[in-house]
């Protein structure tokens, strides 16, 4: 004889489908909200935060303005990434312009700025990133910047992948020596009172009381200036 079950059918003696059903759910929604805390609970323990008063004074780009920033610093982060990665904000520094989630992210940039319409208008990378980022974030974006680093590795990165960066009229690498990195990441505070001037290409780095210089070299530039500032 033919045996038909429905959702009310009482399954082996552990209740009905429909309440199989629901406890599964009720089990799964709690499964869930506990996941959801404990990445929470992870990355707040991670993460390190970091406090930044910053003026800028931009002569080159006719900019002037205060930002507060808030910056989580991965574990893997040196303070050497880290301070270049505030320096590199403000040397662009616009009201739209805001970190994302950087290192702990393949798919962005570590600064991003966005139009109204959340297209790309400036992606910002740091590091030596390999030709297919190179190409996928010239694509994306209206302007690309690279801020290298890393001495002879940089210098080496470089020839091998400046060949295949000719076509891309929107990007524009800029090497950071090791002396300025190693400058940089003795003043990585997690509170800092920090002024940037700008003027011909020169950066003058103030941190609490002391006062330092910072030249990135330009190994490519763009060949026309795309983003609106």
């Amino acid at each position: 004889m033919e045996e038909k079950y429905t959702r009310s059918a009482v399954l082996s003696g552990y209740g009905t489908a429909d309440e199989l059903l629901s406890a599964f759910r009720n089990l799964q929604d709690a499964l869930n909200i506990s996941i959801s805390v404990i990445q929470g609970q992870i990355m707040a323990q991670q993460a390190t935060i970091y406090k930044v008063k910053l003026s800028v004074s931009n002569m080159d780009r006719h900019y002037y303005e205060e930002h507060g920033l808030t910056i989580a610093k991965h574990p893997s982060e040196t303070d050497e990434r880290l301070m270049l990665r505030i320096l590199a904000f403000a040397m662009n520094a616009h009201e739209k312009l805001e970190f994302t989630r950087g290192i702990s992210t393949s798919d962005e940039p570590d600064i991003w700025q966005k139009n109204l319409g959340g297209e790309i208008e400036l992606w910002i990378e740091l590091g030596l990133p390999g030709e297919k980022i190179i190409r996928q974030s010239c694509g994306k974006a209206n302007e690309v910047i690279i801020y290298c680093y890393g001495g002879s590795t940089a210098e080496m990165w470089w020839e091998k992948i400046k060949n295949t960066t000719t076509r891309f009229d929107n990007l524009q690498v800029a090497n950071v020596s090791k002396n300025d990195m190693s400058e940089l990441g003795k003043h990585a505070n997690r509170s800092m009172k920090l002024q940037v001037n700008i003027q011909d290409g020169d950066v003058m780095v103030s941190v609490n009381d002391s006062v330092f210089h910072v030249t990135p070299v330009i190994w490519k530039n763009a060949k026309f200036p795309v983003t609106s500032q």
